[in-house]
């Protein structure tokens, strides 16, 4: 019996809807209103490049024009209602999901003690006590304040010095949290001095797994095991398969068959109730999307619905990129239509944009281009740059598939 359609275009609206790049952006971006628009998406990935602007920055900023990274700056270093750990990545997430984390914490703690002392240069798990009394005593430090003495490497996260390495490890672990960042370099501090208490308690270990994949599926609308489990990555495949297994056993969820952009169709999971509603349509709104953007973070999931294939190039040697070193992904409506080579000069206050790229049959129109200047002008005063210059030759011709 063939399974319930969700065909591309109703796939792409919901996707759109349960992302928050759906309706406009506009709206309050303070207080309250940023923290439920975070709890909304799950978390907000931080990175450190600045090309324009903070990947954190630039995925408020596309769902809300009127957020300035004040805002967020509030809630993570004075309100305490959001917290900084790991997802896949590095990310912003509700303080209410401490407790949950607290189960990561000791499967992370496992699996480092296994793996780091590969990676790592020996010494670090003897700076664990160190580091820890040293910031009860003292109070918050960063790496530059630990590890006096020992030698500095120039190389990446493997050529870290001891201290380093054991404050990462203790993040990690949630001994240490977060209290701000000074830049973009973190500042830690004990627990219990960061994290509220009434969010310190762990939740219980049966709830966990039926937690992770009740709130990835509302979060993404429709999904498979596999993307439920990676979703907030704190349990297993075979545990989001298990899950799976009773909730379709038990109703809550019925497998469908998802459209993809050529016609191609993949087996998902979704609520009944999710089946039936009819998501909103997209606002025709332009926008400029963050690598990091969570619409994208599921590369696979991004092609099979909108036919774009999106990989960032900062790590490929500049001969071998095809479009560049830091390239910005563009919606319109339902479509990722394009995307933009650009950089904020703010020495020279200016928005340099050096390619765009359309998509097989995207032509830049003067209404499109109109809308595309519009949002790199929005862009622009957001990464503190006063114009926007195009340089020459920078309207380019649509790549073809493969290439």
């Amino acid at each position: 019996m063939a399974l319930p359609l969700l065909s591309n275009r109703r796939a792409r609206h919901l996707f759109l809807d349960r992302h928050a790049l759906a309706e406009a952006p506009v709206g309050a971006a303070t207080g309250q209103a940023l923290h439920d628009l975070i709890d909304r998406i799950g978390f907000v990935q931080v990175d450190s490049i600045n090309t324009v602007a903070r990947a954190h920055d630039m995925i408020l900023f596309a769902r809300r024009q009127t957020y300035r990274p004040d805002a967020l700056k509030r809630l993570l270093e004075r309100d305490r209602s959001l917290w900084e750990h790991w997802t896949h990545d590095a990310s912003i997430l509700p303080v209410g999901l401490h407790g949950v984390w607290q189960h990561r914490f000791q499967r992370d703690a496992e699996r480092l003690h296994r793996n780091w002392r590969k990676f790592f240069r020996e010494g670090y798990e003897a700076q664990f006590d160190t580091i820890l009394n040293r910031i009860a005593r003292d109070g918050p430090v960063g790496t530059a304040d630990v590890g006096e003495g020992e030698v500095r490497g120039k190389g990446g996260w493997w050529d870290w010095h001891p201290s380093k390495t054991a404050l990462e490890w203790l993040w990690r672990t949630g001994q240490i949290a977060v209290t701000r960042r000074d830049g973009f370099r973190k500042i830690y501090d004990l627990t219990e001095r960061v994290i509220p208490a009434p969010h310190r308690t762990q939740v219980p270990a049966e709830i966990l797994v039926d937690w992770a994949c009740t709130t990835a599926l509302d979060r993404l609308g429709f999904a498979t095991p596999g993307e439920l489990a990676a979703y907030w990555n704190t349990i297993s495949p075979d545990e989001a398969k298990a899950w799976a297994k009773a909730a379709l056993a038990s109703g809550d969820v019925i497998e469908i068959d998802v459209e993809g952009s050529t016609g191609q169709l993949r087996r998902a999971l979704i609520r009944p109730s999710t089946l039936a509603a009819t998501p909103p349509e997209p606002t025709a709104r332009l926008r400029i999307l963050s690598p990091f953007d969570p619409a994208l973070r599921d590369r696979d999931r991004a092609e099979h619905l909108f036919g774009f294939r999106y990989r960032i190039e900062v790590f490929v040697p500049e001969p071998k990129r095809i479009y560049g070193y830091y390239v910005f992904p563009i919606l319109e409506g339902d479509r990722l239509i394009a995307r933009i080579d650009a950089k904020a000069h703010r020495d020279e206050a200016t928005l340099r944009v050096k390619s765009f790229w359309p998509e097989a049959g995207v032509k830049l129109g003067a209404s499109r281009r109109a809308r595309l200047e519009a949002e790199l002008d929005r862009i622009a005063r957001f990464s503190g740059c006063a114009r926007v210059e195009y340089l020459e030759g920078w309207q380019r011709t649509p790549l073809l598939r493969g290439t």
